[in-house]
């Protein structure tokens, strides 16, 4: 075969070369098209953040907000506790009601955005018996969200009358 008439080239090469030509426009055509994409798809990941940020930060604040009142159910049951403590040791029951109440409010001043109520809900003050205190106050829990629910939370705790409270 005589090549000269082609330049040195068969017309099989003719169109290999034509194919690759076109694997390379379509290359070029799949680059923009992507280019296209990208330009479309720029600033997404602002919108995104400016969308999720609130979110976020609004999720955490609820976590906090809970954890203030788990934190202050803790704190009120402790409060209870010392405080039917302090009253069991006492005299008399007028006494031990101040103390109660001075323990409760020794324990909860940075819990409770209220006052502190302290209720002996058990009878008498007779030796060999339970004195039983509830306390309740309430507490901030969400209200640093800006969610004005009041929460008021109370725990209860006895402790027995001491046989050998002061006399004094």
């Amino acid at each position: 075969m005589d090549l000269s008439v082609y330049g040195g080239r068969t017309p099989a090469d003719d169109d290999r070369d034509r194919g690759w030509d076109r694997d390379r426009d379509r290359d070029r055509d799949d680059d923009r098209d992507r280019d296209r994409d990208r330009d479309r798809d720029r600033g997404l990941s602002t919108v995104e953040v400016v969308i999720l940020a609130p979110v976020m930060i609004l999720f955490i604040l609820v976590l906090v907000g809970f954890g203030q009142l788990v934190e202050g159910r803790g704190a009120l049951d402790g409060a209870a506790r010392d405080a039917a403590r302090a009253g069991s040791i006492q005299k008399d029951h007028a006494t031990a009601m101040a103390e109660a109440r001075a323990a409760a409010e020794a324990n909860l001043t940075d819990v409770c955005s209220g006052p502190v109520t302290v209720v002996q809900t058990s009878q008498g003050f007779e030796p060999d018996t339970l004195f039983t205190v509830e306390v309740s106050c309430e507490v901030r829990g969400l209200a640093m969200l800006g969610l004005d629910i009041p929460t008021t939370l109370s725990a209860s705790f006895s402790s027995p009358l001491d046989p050998y409270r002061r006399t004094a």
